[in-house]
């Protein structure tokens, strides 16, 4: 899959995990983290994909949304018992 696919595949999904987080009164800083993500996956959608820049961002955006995504999924198990 490419970066930009996997961008897009993220997208709702960590707008998702933000919805609930909030919606669990998860931590400031996890929403945050999670909010911040959110945010820079939409604005990143509407920026030309031939910049290199949009690139090398693309690349450290994928690991921030999958960091926010495993940091909320620590979260929430523990709050469920389930991890």
């Amino acid at each position: 899959m490419d970066e930009r696919a996997e961008l897009r595949h993220l997208r709702p999904e960590v707008r998702t995990a933000l919805e609930l987080a909030i919606v669990a009164l998860a931590p400031a800083s996890l929403v945050d983290q999670l909010a911040v993500v959110a945010g820079l996956l939409e604005a990143l959608e509407t920026l030309p994909s031939g910049s290199a820049r949009v690139a090398t961002f693309a690349v450290d955006l994928t690991r921030r949304a999958h960091q926010s995504l495993a940091a909320w999924g620590e979260w929430r198990d523990k709050r469920t018992g389930q991890g």
